[in-house]
């Protein structure tokens, strides 16, 4: 019975089309796991834990300062909306030319609401801006420091050429320095649409009463390459501005934290510092944005300069060398408190976000 058992199952297996070795190792299988005729298969998939991936995400420190920054900026253009909208109109030549003259202004042609026109694009701008600015910052930094402290460990590369040897290293390099001018390039670029249209909704409130028409005009005018208007002038400001900015903030922070033997600075400290910084950073590169601003609004006017250097000249030709520094004072009245408070919220939420958790 055995044998012919064996050779039902070896006839059967060769109707099937199954060679002589599959039959081989099938007879050599333990008689328990032989399957039995008619046992169903249950096939079960696995719906991916998505509620555990976010979760290890959201831990990253990545995202950690990403949101870090976003909400600092957000809290930060809440308060200070009112100074934006005054910078803007005096740097563009807009309406009286002292701070208090422009204030009175806008509050009688527009009412209170009039200080924050603009100021829905200003948030929707800023939220990303900073976010983006803030984490391409830190990420950055930590990659630079990283590679220096790898290169510092190892030999650096070396090119021999004849008598000359050279020695390729990182340790002349500021990682502050490229990180902080990292962080303007890349927001920039992400976000400089936007930075179109609260110009415009800024300056012509009567041209682009709601964010909506200022889209449809822009982009009806000149495409999408319209939202793009005074990218280089931008780029060209924002370089040394970005650069100066965050290398002050870290270097003043470290300074002081050595000087004072402490690991970090307080509420008050912050404040002071990114104050100054930005002061430093707003008055080297002020006479940029005022160029780029009269790039950026002046196809409003009819006479936009051909570039940077044709505006900084017409600045010049129209105002004098002071001209360059014409809403210097507005811009320092938003600058500094803006960088004071943007670093305090910023540290405030690392604090929040980051500090006393586990970091993927």
């Amino acid at each position: 019975m055995a044998f012919e058992s064996q050779s039902l199952k070896k006839k059967s297996y060769a109707d099937a089309g199954i060679s002589g070795d599959v039959y081989s190792m099938v007879m050599m299988l333990p008689k328990e796991l032989e399957m039995e005729k008619g046992t169903n298969f249950d096939l079960k998939f696995h719906v991916p834990d998505l509620g555990r991936a976010c979760k290890v995400f959201f831990r990253t420190r990545e995202v950690g300062e990403f949101l870090s920054g976003a909400l600092a900026g957000a809290m930060t253009k809440a308060v200070l909306a009112p100074l934006e909208t005054i910078r803007t109109r005096m740097v563009v030549g807009v309406g009286s030319k002292n701070i208090a003259g422009s204030f009175l202004e806008v509050i009688e042609k527009q009412g209170w609401q009039g200080l924050w026109a603009g100021n829905a694009i200003n948030m929707v701008r800023i939220i990303p801006t900073q976010a983006i600015e803030l984490g391409t910052f830190e990420c950055v930094k930590r990659s630079m420091t990283s590679a220096q402290e790898k290169w510092n460990q190892e030999e650096c590369p070396r090119l021999q050429i004849g008598r000359f040897n050279l020695k390729f290293s990182l340790s002349w390099i500021s990682p502050i320095a490229v990180a902080g001018a990292a962080a303007g390039i890349v927001s920039t670029l992400a976000c400089h649409p936007l930075e179109v249209l609260k110009d415009r909704l800024t300056v012509s409130p009567e041209a682009y009463p709601s964010l909506s028409v200022a889209i449809s005009k822009i982009y009806k005018d000149g495409g999408i390459g319209a939202f793009y208007a005074g990218i280089s002038p931008t780029l060209i400001g924002m370089l040394p501005y970005s650069t100066c900015y965050y290398f002050m903030y870290e270097t003043l922070k470290t300074s002081y934290c050595q000087s004072k033997n402490k690991k970090s600075l307080n509420r008050p400290e912050m404040l002071l510092l990114g104050a100054f910084a930005g002061f430093t950073a707003s008055t080297i590169s002020f006479p940029l944005e005022v160029a780029r601003k009269r790039l950026m609004v002046g196809a409003l006017q009819g006479k936009c300069p051909p570039h940077m250097a044709a505006a900084l000249s017409e600045v010049i030709r129209e105002r004098g060398l002071l001209g360059l520094y014409r809403g210097w004072g507005a811009s320092c009245l938003k600058v500094m408190p803006s960088s004071g408070i943007t670093w305090m919220f910023y540290e405030a939420w690392k604090d929040i976000l980051l500090v006393g958790r586990d970091h993927l």
